[in-house]
């Protein structure tokens, strides 16, 4: 088999899953990491695992197909966000999300079917790492075998956690009983395994935790600070696969994993600064976080970008949610359900301060805008993957739960939101007003990086679709996106 690239991910999945490993710049060089892609090679595949040089660039080539821009680079983001009640439309463009939004995509929607196409060819780009790493290891060492196969795994887990939410119905409807995705762990390259029946939902989950807790011990605790880019905020190291566990964690309402995975991290007590390993911290200016060089304390995980491999016009966020910066595809809900005008959020609270404007033009009169991202054409903004925030609430929500800690509970709420408004007095809470206070804080916090749908479809709520005008329950086909046609066309296994 060789290693190769293609340049059109518009194919049959297993098609489209033999497509392996662009070589692209080497995450240890000092200036540009991830930042220029050099020429695409063809090399056997022994040869392509011969030398550290060589698996270093097959390893950022797995951070390079999952930044695709209709994956990590844009798209899931902002599809988890547009579906809820936050956004509201003003371009009925089904190029950018509008049957999304509206909750009329089917399985022939080529955006969504994209998403999984590329999903799932970044996932065989990481069997091949694996594969051809734990083939190859003898002319290695350790340190790169084990290494490289972390980083894939990490990969892969990623890219299976997002395909199962928006595939498949939330783990807690039925423990998980449902029908999940096909689960592809070995390399292929040609059509001779393609038919594979879907995993139950909690399979898919036992998987990606397989995967992060096995890559955990084999990454780095931290690494070198370069002239211009932390490589701890763009490469996984451990407390990334950390700060993911919660997360998977906090999807199955298993809190008491999602403690003890926290706690390797988030302290007992306030000022909740995490010393172990990479080190992390809320930053104290959360308009940090996303402006150049993107490398706050809070960011433990982000996707790079780069005016020699952008997102892409139509999947860069500042182009759907600024109105200084791009298209401006969506603007925020000032009425109903809609966060922005939620009396939770005042107008002192500084992520209302430097994160919204009002835009007044193109028949809309003083309307709320999103302006996290605001770098213009090419939209090369960082996209924020895991922050430290979010693994506070995380930790907050499992420890509001019964049987948790519900002053430690509260303390990480505080901290929080007086990171952003010192001023601001929850009053007093009940068990019930606590996880009611932590799961709006986290809309205000993580609002416009793809929050919304999953904290829902975690919590077996409805969807509250301003979009389709009406509330989907669980049960709804509309609630979780089809199989893609391209994939059931071509796996007779899949499941519908």
């Amino acid at each position: 088999m060789k290693i190769f690239h293609r340049n059109t991910y518009t194919l049959p999945i297993a098609r489209a899953a033999i497509v392996a490993i662009a070589f692209t710049a080497v995450l240890s060089s000092c200036k540009k990491d991830f930042l220029t892609q050099v020429p695409v090679l063809e090399l056997p595949e022994g040869q392509a695992f011969e030398t550290p040089e060589r698996v270093e660039k097959l390893v950022s080539g797995l951070y390079f197909s999952a930044k695709d821009g209709r994956i990590f680079g844009g798209r899931y983001l902002v599809y988890n966000d547009v579906r809820g009640e936050d956004f509201l439309s003003r371009d009925p463009n089904v190029v950018t999300g509008y049957d999304v939004y509206q909750g009329t995509n089917d399985a022939g929607s080529s955006n969504v079917a994209n998403f999984w196409v590329q999903s799932y060819l970044t996932i065989n780009r990481a069997n091949i790492v694996i594969a051809g790493l734990e083939k190859n290891e003898k002319g290695l060492a350790a340190s790169v075998v084990n290494t490289g196969i972390a980083e894939a795994k990490f990969i892969r887990a990623l890219n299976y956690f997002t395909l199962v939410q928006l595939f498949a119905k939330p783990y807690v409807l039925n423990g998980g009983t449902s029908r999940g995705l096909p689960l592809r762990l070995t390399p292929e390259s040609t059509l001779a395994n393609n038919n594979l029946k879907s995993s139950t939902v909690a399979e898919v989950y036992t998987q990606i935790l397989k995967d992060l807790n096995e890559a955990e011990p084999n990454l780095p605790d931290t690494y070198p600070v370069s002239a211009t880019l932390k490589l701890s905020t763009t490469r996984a190291h451990k407390n990334t696969v950390i700060a993911l566990k919660t997360r998977v964690y906090l999807a199955k309402a298993d809190y008491a994993n999602v403690i003890l995975e926290g706690n390797k991290m988030v302290p007992q007590v306030a000022p909740f600064v995490n010393t172990a390993r990479t080190p992390a911290s809320l930053a104290a200016d959360p308009a940090t976080i996303f402006a150049t060089p993107y490398t706050s304390p809070e960011s433990i995980f982000s996707f790079p970008m780069a005016s020699t491999n952008a997102p892409g016009t139509q999947n860069g966020l500042a182009f759907y949610f600024n109105s200084t910066s791009g298209g401006f595809i969506y603007y925020l809900n000032k009425s109903g359900a809609g966060i922005y005008a939620d009396p939770a959020w005042p107008a002192t609270d500084a992520r209302k301060v430097k994160f919204t404007g009002l835009f007044t033009g193109s028949g809309l009169v003083n309307e709320p805008f999103l302006k996290k991202y605001a770098t213009p054409n090419p939209f090369i903004d960082f996209v924020p993957i895991l922050r430290y925030a979010e693994v506070l609430l995380n930790v907050a929500e499992a420890e509001a739960a019964p049987g948790g800690n519900a002053v430690r509970a509260r303390a990480l709420l505080d901290a929080v939101r007086h990171r952003s408004d010192a001023a601001y007095n929850f009053g007093p809470l009940s068990a019930t007003q606590l996880q009611a206070a932590i799961l709006k804080e986290r809309r205000i916090e993580l609002l416009g990086e793809g929050f919304r749908y999953n904290d829902l479809a975690r919590t077996n709520q409805p969807l509250p679709s301003v979009g389709a005008g009406t509330s989907i329950a669980v049960s709804d086909q509309r609630y979780t996106f089809p199989i893609p046609t391209i994939e059931r066309n071509t796996n007779n296994l899949v499941g519908q």
